[in-house]
């Protein structure tokens, strides 16, 4: 498997022979309108740094094989753009990767903004690591993973979640996502907590302008 951190929320995922992106939302990179070839796009909510409206349109235009699959809450935000998506209705497969969903609903951010779905992906096949992406919600439980894409700061989220969603998985890899609001200094102070603070049997990756890095089962 090879991730690369397109920014934020936003991976791009080679496993399998199988390309895939996760969240192409409004904080990733420019790099976003390059990237071709796709068999899926897979998105676990509305948000717009999750789901970028105006960005995605082209991008899905320049992949036009593509599936789209989704929360229920961005299907009509995906069909009011013309686009065709299907909301997850269990686990599915795209080519050789099995697409489960996890989870239902985004976590908290206050009383008075109400919640939305969000629906995590956890994705496997043979020979190669299991990832789970939560979107924005940490409640969920996709059961043992060897990549951990894991929230690094949010306005829904407390520093001392973080470190105990890492401890509660104890993932072999953990990938820091959903950084888009950090300057350097306090992304720093955030992953030396994520270091020090969450598992120790989690090795954290910063995949932020890493290019592809792979990672491969067992190891």
């Amino acid at each position: 498997m090879r991730i690369t951190h397109l920014g934020h929320a936003c991976l791009l995922l080679e496993v399998a022979d199988t390309r895939l992106l996760l969240d192409p939302g409004t904080f990733a990179d420019d790099a976003l309108a390059d990237v071709r070839d796709l068999d899926a796009v897979l998105v676990t909510h509305q948000h717009p740094d999750h789901l970028d409206p105006e960005r995605v349109p082209a991008l899905l235009a320049a992949n036009p094989r593509a599936r789209v699959l989704c929360d229920p809450g961005s299907l009509g935000v995906l069909r009011d753009l013309g686009l065709d998506a299907q909301a997850h209705d269990g686990t599915t497969t795209v080519g050789p990767v099995t697409v489960t969903p996890v989870g239902e609903v985004h976590a908290l951010i206050h009383e008075d903004i109400p919640r939305i779905p969000n629906v995590g992906v956890r994705l496997d096949a043979e020979g190669e690591p299991s990832l789970f992406h939560p979107g924005d919600a940490l409640d969920a439980d996709p059961g043992p993973v060897d990549v951990l894409a894991f929230p690094l700061q949010a306005p829904w989220q407390r520093s001392r979640e973080m470190t105990a969603f890492l401890r509660r998985h104890a993932a072999p890899h953990a990938v820091p996502v959903h950084d888009g609001l950090l300057q350097p200094r306090g992304r720093a102070l955030y992953l030396d907590q994520a270091g020090r603070l969450g598992s120790p049997d989690t090795r954290i990756h910063d995949l932020a302008g890493a290019g592809p890095t792979t990672f491969r089962a067992g190891e």
